[in-house]
């Protein structure tokens, strides 16, 4: 087999043949039983000739193990310097002894079992980083380096279908067996005569390769213990520490702490700048030891008694955190051995208690101890041991929490230490002061952990702000998901279309979650994972919030993902990458927009978000119960236009979200309907029986867009009154006379009569030169008010919907004058003139047109004037007012005019909005209803 990376053998040492033939005759020529519960290999010949489980045989052919030596690979079945012996430990498990029978010395490394092929997924090493070579192995994809445990940097992992069963095997080098060997990181330096023993582990699992992984890192902890103490993570005290995802580590001279030149305490406005860019900080912790101890007799505990203010102040300062919903730990040196002397335990509890820490940052460890975690909860329950390095298997058992150092720089895109515990708290170490790191938040995030920022090394950078802005984004998906990322049953690595993209998949509940990242800089969109479409789910993207459609082909059923680009000269650094998180939630929102008013209901949980754009810290949401609710959106947010985002949570978990969007320019109603008192009959009006119909509409020129709310929907009108014929001058000269109105803008108002008298012989005339305002305040002081526009349309058109009021005998047309794109302009035919004025420029008295009446009665609905309804639209550019009918007026040497003339009755147009002098003019006029 030639592994990806290794070199193909091409030699071996002829006085060690027989040697070898004859172990492998005598030593490989017998089954092995592993235990009673695993897998039985029989082996012949350095070779795995059959597997058996139970009564079953699995026949197979491959060397026991493959090994690299020096620079070359071989395998068990070869003759080589390395002399491979196997004997049945206590636990029975297969113990792998390489024996190094030259006089040379030979540096041993990637031993992993089975010999894997390419057609297996195995986990070895590649490369030769100094602190990270471990990379996994998968069909179809490049190798992805990845992070393992502290103690299991050359361990080999194997897993392989054979006739519908899966099996793995792991491989862990056993450091008491080290016989004239050297122990090193990746490798094995075994000099002559000496030895070193791998232990060998088996078992069978069903299911995707996925599996396998997780049963071996999750279920048997890399075998570095027989059985898992669970107690600590029971404790529903600790647990706190599972929903925490950002923190910050602040050396006590840190400016953001304690300002010398104005005695001030910093930690209220640290804490507010961070609750704007990343949701704040869920931990804090103060270090005032190292650098500085030991440059007097002054211990650990010492530093802090002599902080500003003292113990007492420091928790004061601890009490504000709380208030803030942040933790306030504290550091431990168990190094600090040279200083004044203080029983460790001792000094350790009274700094607890003195100052209410939530936690302890345990320096240089990687593990607890139950002497610690005993100190700690005698004083107060829920205090959290924080290892500074990573827990090993075996030491998870005593801790609940830890960091992925930063001593490893650039890290693995994958961390497999959250596959074995995934409750278990992790953060990455991350410096904001020495470059941009937008890779740390995204790997963290991809792999479901926070981030621990370091805030040691001095300085804060331009773009920090907007990468804590990042860090908001992705903090705020943890927060939101944490049942999902400490879900036991996660994926690592399940199978995508395309290379270079990563994903994790986190079950939880009803909920699934699959983050992404994503290493091509030009961004993607595409089908990228395969699903199975369940009915009553949908997918979002709760990063980006953005619907995610689903992809149908022959070879399945994918999602399509869409990740942003970046700078391509970023490939290589700590600022390169792009991550998403797409989800499949249960349909449990229900949110319609209806014009200006968003209609939420929520079938399960306890909350509703409504956000204008994508959910941020820096912003504030409109909060709402589950029940059936409308809000009015101008009111909310202004003239906002684009994405509406609406989440529905339980508690702090989101279990929903639809993503909404207004187009820019689109118009919304935010005008609102004032009922008048209910009336058996009014006198000059005329009832409208109720009635259903379709509103239906047409309009001209849309380079200002026409509103589409309720556009084409059934509509039910209760019955009302409308005006017969549109207000005249004689009506509205009786309501000035009453009322001494006077509009708060005069300019144009009844700009037609003389010093504001009515014209003579035009008492009947409908009255023009009016606003909006005018017509409002005429309506109000008639115990009336102006129609919506389906109130006008229904009762102009009758339920028959008509196209024009009177009883059409002849089809009108429209003889075309000029054509644009979108617009076309025309003579009328088809129209009597002894219905309606036709366009001849001409006002005239209300009533001269019986014929034109509709069904109703009512007249002078088209050619006379243009009639306001109460409809005001208003998009994130303008506001206008609709108008029906047409008027008298019908402009014609151009098609840029407004077309006027008799309009057919669905026919709409807006008046815009500048001011009420502006919109005031010689051929709008208005009728009025009543309930």
């Amino acid at each position: 087999m030639h592994l990806p990376g290794f070199s193909t053998p091409f030699y071996l040492f002829k006085r060690l043949h027989w040697i070898c033939l004859t172990l492998t005759i005598n030593v490989f020529g017998f089954a092995i039983t592993l235990n009673a519960q695993v897998p039985r290999l029989i082996l012949e010949g350095g070779i795995v000739k059959e597997i058996q489980v139970g009564s079953r045989a699995y026949p197979i052919s491959r060397p026991l193990v493959s090994y690299q030596m020096g620079s070359r690979q071989r395998n068990s079945s070869e003759l080589t310097p390395l002399i491979i012996t196997t004997s049945v430990a206590a636990s029975g498990a297969l113990t792998i002894t390489f024996s190094n029978a030259s006089k040379d010395t030979i540096r041993l490394s990637n031993v992993v079992p089975f010999s894997p092929t390419e057609d297996d997924v195995f986990i070895t090493g590649k490369g030769n980083n100094r602190l990270s070579r471990t990379h996994l192995f998968r069909p179809g994809y490049q190798p992805v380096n990845v992070i393992v445990p502290d103690n299991a940097w050359e361990l080999g992992y194997c897993g392989f279908e054979q006739d519908g069963t899966g099996f793995y095997g792991l491989v862990r080098r056993d450091s008491k067996s080290l016989n004239d060997a050297k122990e090193k990181r990746f490798e094995t330096i075994i000099t002559s005569l000496g030895s070193v023993a791998y232990t060998l582990y088996v078992d069978t699992y069903q299911g995707p390769w996925q599996v396998g992984i997780r049963k071996c890192f999750q279920e048997k902890k890399l075998y570095d213990v027989s059985s898992f103490d669970e107690s600590l993570y029971k404790r529903s005290d600790l647990k706190w520490i599972r929903s925490s995802y950002v923190m910050h580590l602040m050396m006590a001279w840190d400016k953001d702490y304690y300002d010398l030149a104005t005695g001030k305490f910093n930690w209220p406005a640290f804490i507010e700048r961070g609750k704007n860019l990343y949701g704040g900080d869920d931990v804090i912790c103060l270090w005032p030891t190292w650098p500085t101890l030991g440059l007097d007799q002054r211990n650990q505990f010492d530093m802090y008694r002599d902080l500003p203010g003292g113990l007492k102040t420091l928790r004061i300062l601890a009490d504000t955190l709380r208030k803030h919903n942040t933790k306030f730990f504290i550091a431990y040196n168990p190094w600090d051995e040279s200083t004044r002397d203080e029983k460790h335990l001792l000094g350790l509890a009274e700094l607890i208690r003195e100052t209410s820490a939530d936690g302890v940052v345990l320096d240089t460890r990687g593990e607890s101890s139950r002497e610690l975690q005993e100190v700690a909860d005698k004083v107060r329950p829920g205090v959290i041991m924080y290892s500074e390095g990573m827990a090993v298997p075996k030491d998870m058992q005593g801790i609940v929490s830890g960091r992925v150092h930063n001593a490893l720089y650039y890290p693995p895109v994958l961390n497999l230490n959250k596959l074995i515990r995934p409750d278990f708290a992790i953060f990455r170490v991350a410096e904001v002061s020495r470059e941009p790191i937008h890779r740390e938040y995204a790997i963290s995030f991809f792999n479901g952990y926070g981030t621990e920022i370091n805030q040691f090394p001095a300085g804060h950078p331009g773009w920090e702000e907007d990468q804590y802005k990042f860090l908001g984004k992705t903090s705020r998906v943890l927060r939101e998901n944490t049942a999902n990322f400490n879900s036991d049953s996660y994926s690592i690595l399940v199978p995508t279309l395309h290379d270079s993209l990563w994903v994790n998949k986190w079950p939880s509940g009803e909920k699934t979650l699959y983050t992404v990242f994503s290493l091509k800089p030009g961004g993607f969109k595409g089908p990228l994972i395969e699903v199975n479409p369940r009915s009553g789910f949908h997918w979002v993207d709760i990063l980006h919030h953005r619907e995610t459609a689903i992809i149908n082909s022959k070879k399945g059923s994918f999602i399509e993902v869409e990740t942003n680009a970046f700078n391509e000269s970023f490939i290589g650094t700590n600022n390169e990458g792009q991550v998403t998180c797409v989800a499949e939630l249960p349909v449990v929102l229900s949110a319609v927009l209806k014009g200006n008013q968003l209609i939420v209901t929520a079938s399960k949980g306890n909350r509703v978000n409504v956000w204008a754009g994508e959910p941020a810290y820096d912003k504030t949401s409109v909060e709402l119960t589950v029940d059936s609710q409308s809000i009015n959106l101008n009111e909310k947010f202004g003239d906002y236009e684009g994405k509406i985002v609406i989440q529905v949570f339980n508690n702090s978990e989101l279990i929903d979200e639809v993503v909404l969007f207004i187009k820019p320019g689109s118009a919304r109603l935010i005008s609102k309907v004032v009922k008048t008192a209910a009336s058996a009959g009014a006198s000059g009006m005329v009832r409208i029986p109720a009635g259903k119909f379709k509103f239906k509409t047409t309009h001209g020129d849309d380079f200002i867009l026409y509103p589409t709310e309720n556009v084409g929907e059934s509509i039910t009108v209760p019955a009302f009154y409308m005006d017969k014929f549109p207000v005249t001058n004689d009506e509205f000269n009786t309501f000035l006379k009453a009322t001494g109105y006077v509009p708060t803008d005069t300019a144009n108002f009844l700009k037609h009569w003389r010093k504001g008298i009515m014209p003579k012989g035009e008492e009947r005339y409908p009255v023009v030169y009016i606003s909006y305002e005018d017509a409002l305040a005429y309506a109000k002081w008639a115990n009336k008010r102006l129609p919506t526009e389906i109130e006008w349309q229904y009762a102009s058109q009758t339920d028959k919907m008509n196209e024009w009021p009177w009883k059409q005998t002849n089809p009108v047309t429209r003889k075309e004058q000029y054509v644009t794109e979108t617009l076309t302009v025309s003579s009328i035919t088809g129209i009597d003139s002894k219905n309606c004025n036709l366009g001849d420029s001409k006002l005239y008295s209300v009533g001269k047109y019986p014929k034109g009446a509709n069904p109703f009665g009512l007249q002078d609905l088209v050619g006379c004037v243009w009639q306001l309804t109460n409809d005001v639209y208003e998009s994130g550019s303008y506001r206008y007012i609709m108008m029906k009918g047409g008027s008298y007026f019908k402009p014609s040497s151009s098609w840029w005019y407004v077309q006027g003339g008799p309009r057919e009755l669905h026919y709409r147009q807006y008046l815009l909005r500048v001011s009420q002098g502006f919109e005031r003019n010689g051929t709008v006029g208005f009728r009025c209803v009543r309930e």
